[in-house]
């Protein structure tokens, strides 16, 4: 597959991800009246509803590393690489993720909690260090989520619940997609979808391929290879401030990043 030029990652993330891809004569009969039942034919939802929570079992249990382009449709196309370890840890690079798509950063989960860590690049030749936003297995803080990790493990669980309130089709597949993609919708316009509405498209084993929400468009871009072990943190951890989303303030005497929510510490 050949990978367009986009903006690209720190060396770290690139090295992570190369270490890593029938009717009778006669006369007719008199008709019995007809038997009313509470049988209705197949719904074509159901089917499509059962093949995507049967991809995100799968990609659950997926292990890999690759790398994706992302579109988000208001800044210049910029590169993610994804990587679900052999124990389960992940860690998804996104270039651009932070004050306002100026700064590159990472987003690594493992036992002890949810990290966002400051990569560095050409323009920012800084030393990564890392600030714990969230408790293991739960959501980034919203001042400071990238919002793109969450395509790869946040829904999948959602996915794979048959009583979450979804509705799901079989979707147009997505410009550069593999394998069967999925209309996803929300089914109640009273309370917040559960994951963002759009289209998902997986391989056969699970693998996220193409995927288009309201954030953006995300797109593999190489063969996935051979994840390591277990993701590392790319820096120390620190007390903090996380890193914003927003752009930094034109003001040098305010500070654009944030401060930590209130984490307990790892047990």
């Amino acid at each position: 597959m050949r990978i367009r030029p986009v903006r690209g990652l720190s060396v770290s993330a690139t090295l992570l991800l190369a270490t890593c891809l029938a009717a009778c004569g006669g006369t007719a009969p008199v008709q019995p009246d007809p038997v009313v039942t509470d049988s209705f034919p197949p719904d074509p939802s159901d089917d499509a509803r059962a093949a995507l929570a049967a991809r995100a079992a799968l990609a659950q249990d997926h292990r890999f590393a690759a790398l994706y382009h992302f579109d988000s449709g208001s800044a210049p196309e910029r590169n993610v690489v994804a990587t679900v370890a052999g124990d389960g840890s992940w860690r998804v690079d996104i270039a651009g993720g932070a004050l306002g798509g100026t700064a590159d950063v990472s987003i690594v989960s493992n036992a002890n909690g949810v990290y966002q860590c400051s990569l560095p690049s050409v323009t920012n030749p800084i030393t990564s260090s890392c600030v714990r936003v969230a408790n293991a297995g739960k959501a980034v803080p919203k001042a400071y989520d990238p919002k793109v990790e969450r395509l790869f493990r946040q829904w999948l669980s959602v996915f794979t619940d048959r009583q979450a309130a979804l509705s799901v089709s079989s979707g147009a597949p997505l410009p550069g997609a593999q394998g069967t993609c999925f209309s996803v919708d929300s089914i109640s316009a009273s309370l917040p979808a559960p994951v963002d509405v759009g289209i998902y498209c997986y391989a056969d084993n699970g693998l996220l391929t193409a995927a288009r929400v309201g954030f953006g468009e995300l797109t593999i871009a190489s063969t996935p290879v051979t994840p390591p072990a277990k993701v590392d943190l790319p820096g120390p951890v620190i007390p903090g401030p996380a890193l914003g989303t927003a752009s930094p303030s034109p003001d040098p005497s305010e500070d654009a990043s944030l401060p930590v929510a209130s984490v307990p510490p790892p047990a």
